[in-house]
């Protein structure tokens, strides 16, 4: 009987402790998504984020053995995101039948800046540098898979009707790099006073259309 019960509460103990670690493990990747993504790679430190959590440096890599594969694990899961986002977009799209161009690169676009606080592009690509060749190798198949793929069927829409000869994984790539204006008040586009939507809708503009009249 007294055995039972110690096995009893042995697993009890056990239960609460893989509870309690499976907690910290998700406070740590909430808290590091928060810096990384305001912040980037380089303002961001495993003392911040641990310090954020409440808890130890070295509890901290008890759950991740260093500050790069934090970091990999929170832009792949913000990139899961960003990419099931992108896809109902598209289907969403395609449903209703959208005939402008601007509405349809629109929706997408607040996809991303619902995602990221801070510029999709320099986020991830200003990190590279920093990581280990099997890290960028990583990053640079998650940028692929979750960004400029799902990008990619967004600019293949009948819908956005692309210069003759143009890829649509040049119109991908060259829209995931025009819209850092989104993320400051420097670079700003669009009337002063205009909100999040009308500020896209003047970005998006200028990246479907240009800004000269071709002659």
């Amino acid at each position: 009987m007294v055995n039972l019960i110690y096995k009893q509460f042995e697993r009890t103990a056990t239960m609460k402790r893989e509870e309690q670690l499976s907690q910290t493990h998700a406070a740590i990747l909430d808290a590091a998504s928060r810096q990384f993504l305001a912040q980037g790679y380089q303002g961001t430190s495993t003392r911040d984020i641990a310090k954020e959590v409440g808890i130890t440096q070295p509890a901290l890599y008890h759950h991740f053995s260093d500050k790069e594969i934090i970091y990999l694990e929170v832009i792949k899961q913000v990139g899961a995101t960003v990419r099931e986002g992108i896809n109902a977009a598209v289907k969403q799209i395609k449903a209703s039948d959208v005939s402008d161009p601007v509405a349809a690169l629109t929706t997408v676009t607040e996809v991303l800046t619902t995602a990221h606080p801070r510029d999709v592009f320099t986020v991830i690509h200003g990190s590279f540098k920093y990581l280990k060749p099997e890290n960028q190798h990583a990053l640079g198949q998650v940028f692929m898979q979750d960004y400029l793929l799902p990008l990619q069927k967004v600019f293949e829409l009948p819908v956005m009707s692309l210069r003759e000869g143009l890829p649509a994984k040049d119109a991908a790539a060259f829209y995931l790099t025009s819209l850092s204006p989104l993320f400051n008040t420097f670079h700003h586009v669009g009337p002063a006073d205009a909100d999040q939507h009308e500020q896209t809708l003047a970005l998006v503009r200028l990246i479907l259309f240009g800004v000269a009249v071709e002659k």
